[in-house]
């Protein structure tokens, strides 16, 4: 049956034994070379005349009917002339992991659904074994992968450990193919500048559409490095300066009004005014509709705000350009401090604001969210992450869509 579904040239299946290990039932299966074969070095990987034979040695298998299940096999040195004696290469294993190819990949496809500490209780293996696993398939799926037609491409950040640790990701994010490009530690312009370097001129030239948020870093790299590219500041990421701004507004007028003895009015009212009215709740609606009698700061900047929203349904860039100006000029004289902050924004990145018209229907800016959101999730799920290393290999496994060898039987 094993030699149904995980045949190996030039090795023969012996025999199958029960044992103990570990405390657990388990199977050993036997391996030995076929009559007159010659051994792979591991070095060049070319044939040549044994030298001699180690002791028996184990590799984990796959899990059968919950039985352990071990490879057998007695290794080969090879007397090889341009590397000396070195051990064998053997299809099933390589180096000194005590994992077969097989099992890794297996684990490392559990290691997608659920959290590695999970995968190794499930398994009755180790983290370690798992992590190990996951890291063995990222980079075979990395070196592997193909670039292919670029067409937009989404940059952000996300912080993964505090203390202001951020990470820098880069996504496709066409049409037909959604996934992690990029990982770099902070989010400066050397972060950024790391994935042009790597990625391939031809590649890079025909990128069409870039969608970033506002960082300066960020903004300068991509002025360089994509310049033919429609470089659309995000909606979301826009709109997230209304609601700060909101939220610091009214922060500071509920404080002042305690402190004046008044009614505290805008007690409970904080997603009543960040909320698009479409989202609230019954009792929000109730409550916002109280509020909007009191001519209160933060009543005057979420009309502001509300007012603002006109601006993503205009077809012309012409009138939306007309807008704009009305808007920030009326803004400007709103004594909202907070606000006119976010209207000398507005004015400082008018021209890649006005980009989301020659963009839109053509790019989603979500899926950067989307993605951003499964990254901040696969953190959560295994606080052992102490490393960069590690949380990068975690987002290329769960987000990357790299490419994974064909089998000869699937096991998941």
């Amino acid at each position: 049956m094993v030699n149904r579904v995980e045949k190996h040239k030039s090795f023969v299946y012996g025999k199958v034994r029960f044992g103990v290990k570990g405390g657990r039932l388990s199977l050993a299966v036997s391996l030995r070379p076929r009559r007159k074969s010659r051994p792979v070095c591991s070095g060049c990987g070319r044939r040549g005349p044994q030298y001699d034979r180690l002791a028996p040695r184990r590799f984990e298998f796959v899990p059968l009917w919950g039985l352990a299940v071990y490879f057998v096999y007695r290794m080969r040195r090879v007397d090889c002339r341009r590397c000396g004696v070195k051990v064998e290469q053997v299809p099933w294993g390589d180096g000194r992991c005590h994992l077969t190819k097989t099992y890794r990949w297996f684990l490392a496809a559990w290691a997608k659904r659920l959290a590695w500490q999970e995968v190794a209780t499930v398994f009755h293996t180790s983290w370690q074994s798992v992590f190990r696993s996951v890291r063995h398939a990222v980079m075979w799926g990395v070196v592997h992968r193909k670039w292919g037609s670029i067409v937009a491409i989404g940059i952000d950040e996300i912080a993964w450990r505090k203390g202001h640790k951020y990470l820098t990701l880069v996504y496709q994010i066409d049409e037909g193919c959604k996934r992690l490009l990029w990982i770099s530690r902070d989010r400066t312009e050397e972060s950024l500048r790391r994935f042009f370097r790597i990625l391939p001129q031809q590649v890079a030239g025909r990128i069409q559409f870039v969608c970033s948020d506002m960082w300066k870093p960020y903004l300068a790299v991509i002025a360089k490095h994509a310049s033919q590219a429609v470089h659309v500041l995000d909606r979301f990421h826009v709109m997230t300066r209304f609601s700060k701004a909101i939220d610091e507004i009214r922060a500071e007028e509920s404080r002042q009004l305690k402190r004046d003895g008044y009614e505290p009015v805008l007690k409970h009212s904080r997603w009543c005014l960040l909320k698009r009215p479409a989202n609230l709740t019954r009792k929000q609606t109730v409550k916002l509709a109280e509020l909007v009698k009191y001519n209160l700061r933060s009543v005057r900047a979420y009309l502001l705000k509300e007012e603002f929203q006109r601006f993503w349904g205009y077809v012309s860039a012409g009138w939306a350009v007309r807008f704009l100006d009305e808007w920030c000029n009326r803004t400007m004289r709103s004594r909202l401090e907070p606000m006119k902050k976010v209207a000398r924004m507005l004015k400082e990145h008018r021209t890649l604001i006005l980009n989301w018209f020659h963009a839109r229907g053509t790019i989603s800016a979500g899926v950067v969210e989307g993605f951003n959101n499964k990254a901040k999730l696969t953190t959560k799920k295994a606080y052992g992450f102490r490393t960069n290393a590690a949380i990068e290999i975690a987002l290329y496994h769960q987000l990357g869509n790299l490419p994974e060898p064909k089998f000869t039987h699937c096991y998941w």
